[in-house]
């Protein structure tokens, strides 16, 4: 959510970063014009209400006059007229207040319709309009004719897509043997970098309320990939960033706390709607993963310098992994809602002969935070805290990674040294079916 102040001050910005982002600037106007009235409904219930009060003190001292020993026919008749004037003001003041509260909800739902603000510097454009940062390792030159991930997985009795369609049906997949423990290694290696690094590990709850959803921004134009138990009017999680957001949703956190850092390791659940016909061989694109998800908290004037600090992150996982990966700045129109910033690091898959998205980290500024309801308390108040999220480890894509950049001839991977001691052997080696 967008702060209002910004809004009212420098609408212009705000409709810049809409049209970068290819989103509706007159959204801005929607809200600036909620935003009118709503004020307009505060100021008129204010009246009335003290209207009211100066009238009940008014009924109030009448009444004493009469128990005083008042008389006169025009003393009663003004006393009368002073008690239908508060009946009738009663129910305009009633009326006003549900006005108002009716001005609030439009005023947040036209806040909710829009996205955060661009970050200066953000290359404009679509999917395709990126920028590359920076790019490490040299992808290898086979003298062999390399195999795809799923053939490797089915030689290493890794990954099992046949039988996870038949269970599950498309984008499903079971790792078993070196597949399953190859997940945990990973998991476990990247916990480990995350907890030497100062994060609090977290195995937070898969499903969450409608609140936690809307608040991280999942429930706008990332909607359709999200899936919902509509009878229990729950949401299955994405991704960690929704359930780590929101744990302290509707709290205030003292400035001295902060940074706060969590590292999430959570089930991952999504629809890929509008995906038809893209990756469907193999576990690159699936509708649930694990993943290990970065998470903090902090003051938004070191907000910048800790997205720095997310994406160093990242990139040391995967240079422990030992593949070339490149990194880049994501273009406006390829940000999603919240972020402000988002950083991708693609690792190459070489037969595909593309680098492929396996992490990312965006900053979100204080969108999130707004819209939660966090905030930070300094010695000058209260005001919204800065909210970042990275991925650590995305666990299929990962593992395509590592299979087809550390294969050999004869269908065995070499492990990544980093991996060796969690994963307790030093080559994943073919298995007879």
């Amino acid at each position: 959510m967008i702060d209002l102040k910004l809004l009212r001050d420098e609408p212009d910005r705000v409709r810049a970063s809409q049209r970068a982002r290819g989103e509706d600037p007159k959204l801005v106007d929607a809200v600036l014009a909620a935003d009118e009235r709503r004020r307009a409904a505060v100021t008129r219930y204010d009246a009335l209400r003290a209207e009211q009060k100066t009238l009940g003190k008014q009924v109030a001292a009448a009444g004493r006059a009469g128990l005083a020993g008042a008389t006169g026919g025009g003393a009663d008749d003004d006393r009368q007229a002073l008690l239908a004037r508060a009946k009738d003001l009663a129910a305009e003041v009633k009326a006003a207040e549900t006005e108002q509260s009716e001005a609030d909800d439009a005023l947040r739902d036209a806040q909710l319709a829009l996205s955060n603000v661009v970050e200066a510097g953000v290359p404009e454009g679509g999917e395709d309009d990126y920028v590359v940062l920076h790019e490490v390792g040299k992808p290898r030159d086979f003298d062999f004719t390399p195999r795809d991930h799923v053939e490797l997985g089915e030689i290493l009795g890794a990954i099992d897509t046949t039988r996870a369609a038949k269970v599950s049906g498309a984008r499903f997949y079971y790792l078993t043997g070196v597949g399953a423990l190859l997940e945990l290694a990973l998991v476990n290696l990247a916990m480990k970098q995350a907890v030497d690094a100062g994060f609090t590990p977290m195995l937070p709850p898969a499903l969450v309320k409608p609140p936690a959803m809307e608040g991280t921004g999942f429930l706008g134009q990332a909607a359709e990939n999200v899936f919902r138990l509509e009878a229990d009017d729950f949401y299955l999680v994405g991704t960690a960033e929704v359930p780590l957001a929101a744990y302290h949703m509707d709290e205030i956190i003292d400035a001295n706390r902060l940074p706060l850092r969590y590292a999430g390791f959570s089930p991952c659940f999504r629809r890929e709607a509008g995906s038809y016909g893209k990756d469907t061989k193999g576990i690159i694109r699936v509708h649930q993963f694990d993943k290990v998800e970065m998470f903090s908290f902090t003051t938004p004037e070191n907000a910048a310098d800790e997205h720095q600090r997310l994406l160093a992150w990242e990139r040391q996982f995967l240079d422990a992994l030992e593949v070339p990966y490149r990194v880049i700045d994501v273009a406006s129109g390829d940000l999603g809602s919240s972020a402000a910033r988002k950083y991708d690091c693609e690792a190459w898959i070489p037969t595909q002969g593309k680098y492929r998205e396996v992490t990312s980290t965006s900053n979100c500024t204080e969108f999130q935070a707004r819209r939660l309801n966090i905030r930070l308390r300094t010695a000058d108040g209260v005001r919204p805290l800065a909210t970042l999220n990275g991925t650590l480890v995305a666990i299929p894509r990962t593992i395509v990674a590592i299979l087809e950049n550390h294969q050999q001839e004869d269908g065995s991977v070499t492990v990544p040294a980093a991996l060796r001691p969690f994963l307790g052997r030093d080559v994943l080696e073919p298995v007879d079916r």
